[in-house]
């Protein structure tokens, strides 16, 4: 019989000696849920003893080129994709939704540590219950998954 456990997340991972630096990258179409997942980053990012920076950008489709130029200048060792997409009447969503997922995904296989953290629901009130850091904290679970990506970085580069 299947487990009907649910939270098989990782503890976040440690860093002996250098802090990792990492890049939040914005997307507050809806502002409410972005200050929720970019509050629940934060905490995550901090109590690993992670240093980090915040920008925004116009949209969800944005993320993966911001990404791109700042890792392309270099000073971050990891990122956090925040956004979220809301179902509507047109294939607008499904549009927005896999090209911006693809574009963090090509940018993961490239070596890129990223947290995903962009929500894709079919209403405001799934948005707000994910980004809520008291709550699902899709924010924190984003920022964690960039830390385990960076510590998985420097166990192969060492």
């Amino acid at each position: 019989m299947a487990s009907t456990d649910q939270d098989g997340t990782l503890p976040a991972p440690s860093f002996e000696g250098r802090a990792p630096h990492v890049l939040l990258v914005a997307a507050p179409f809806y502002r409410k849920v972005a200050d929720g997942m970019i509050a629940g980053a934060r905490a995550a990012l901090e109590a690993a003893g992670a240093t980090h920076e915040l920008i925004e950008v116009p949209g969800a489709l944005e993320i993966p080129a911001a990404i791109r130029l700042a890792h392309a200048r270099g000073g971050y060792e990891g990122f956090v994709a925040l956004g979220c997409v809301i179902r509507g009447e047109t294939y607008h969503f499904e549009l927005v939704c896999n090209e911006s997922g693809r574009g963090l995904t090509l940018l993961g296989l490239e070596g890129i540590a990223i947290g995903n953290g962009v929500l894709t629901t079919e209403d405001l009130a799934q948005a707000e219950v994910r980004a809520d850091p008291a709550r699902m904290n899709k924010g924190g679970g984003a920022a964690e998954a960039a830390l385990h990506l960076i510590a998985l970085a420097r166990r192969f580069a060492a």
